[in-house]
């Protein structure tokens, strides 16, 4: 679609938005979000920003638009509130309950947080889009974060993709300057108040936190002059062009937290450096998405349903 002037992105007004709710309740329910317009919505916006940007660096020249600053801006404040709420005194090493207080911040200001970045006339859609923004950023009760919060920041983002906040000519920026600045929050987030991988699968998962700039990240190396999926585990390597790419920004994280030999911690990481081109690296990532997270219960079980993503079978 060819981004349209203003006027015309006012959702006409039969658009009713609500509050997202779970869906999923048993294991048989998985087959409801497999044929939803949700999940056909969420994984077309995976790949479109994937083939967005393939072959680009992270300091590729791209458009910056207002929504974009103001996202950015979000997480700015996010990142300032941990600042803010310093870890508390407590005898579990995990899980540092100063993390609830923070939660309870943003709990309380979601709302506004987004009314930031949505225009007036998409007033409405608020309360709807904020729920994804609290679901993305961990629990709260169990003060732990996973691929499924990760997948609920990118739900958000592409709720608003759909009212027309974020445009077709954004999308470099969504993932080079808003996911990246999500990821960066995330990182210190888990770093401040030690928290627990959400459903980790320990060695067998690609990473404790996180999948999705694994995914983007590979697609940016694809026909890269040099590097190659086995330089990935090569320490100068990754500290000569983290900066580049997000994959190798992934794999430098995983090694500060992680003590001990890469093959024995990041088990399918190391699996993955061994395949020859990143095009099969990028290919394999997408279907190991959708088997282990998109395709998982214990994940999606957590996921919400609104008008912007709903339930209902896919209408073609």
């Amino acid at each position: 679609q060819s981004p349209s002037d203003s006027s015309e992105d006012i959702p006409p007004a039969t658009q009713n938005f609500i509050i997202p709710k779970k869906e999923i309740h048993t294991v048989p329910d998985m087959g409801k979000w497999k044929r939803s317009q949700a999940y056909a919505d969420y994984i077309g916006f995976i790949l479109t920003l994937n083939e967005g940007v393939k072959g680009k660096k992270l300091t590729f020249e791209y458009k910056v638009s207002e929504a974009i600053e103001k996202l950015v801006a979000l997480l700015n404040t996010l990142d300032r509130w941990i600042d803010e709420t310093p870890p508390v005194d407590q005898p579990s090493r995990f899980g540092n309950k100063a993390y609830r207080t923070w939660y309870a911040k943003l709990d309380e200001e979601a709302e506004n947080l987004v009314a930031t970045v949505v225009p007036t006339h998409l007033a409405a859609a608020v309360p709807e889009v904020a729920v994804y923004l609290k679901e993305a950023v961990g629990n709260s009760t169990r003060i732990d974060y996973g691929t499924g919060h990760e997948a609920a920041f990118a739900a958000f983002l592409c709720c608003l993709c759909k009212i027309g906040v974020l445009r077709v000519d954004d999308q470099i920026a969504i993932v080079f300057k808003v996911f990246n600045r999500y990821l960066e929050v995330m990182r210190k987030l888990q770093k401040t108040y030690r928290m627990e991988p959400a459903g980790s699968q320990g060695v067998w998962g690609l990473d404790d936190f996180q999948f999705l700039p694994f995914i983007w990240g590979s697609s940016q190396l694809i026909d890269h002059p040099y590097l190659e999926p086995r330089h990935f585990v090569d320490e100068k390597a990754v500290n000569e062009n983290h900066k580049d790419y997000m994959f190798l920004e992934c794999i430098l994280f995983i090694t500060e937290m992680k003590t001990g030999p890469f093959a024995e911690h990041s088990n399918q990481l190391w699996n993955i450096s061994a395949v020859p081109s990143w095009s099969k690296v990028n290919q394999g990532l997408i279907r190991m998405y959708k088997a282990e997270c998109l395709e998982k219960f214990p994940v999606i079980q957590h996921f919400k349903f609104g008008s912007l993503l709903p339930i209902h079978p896919v209408t073609s």
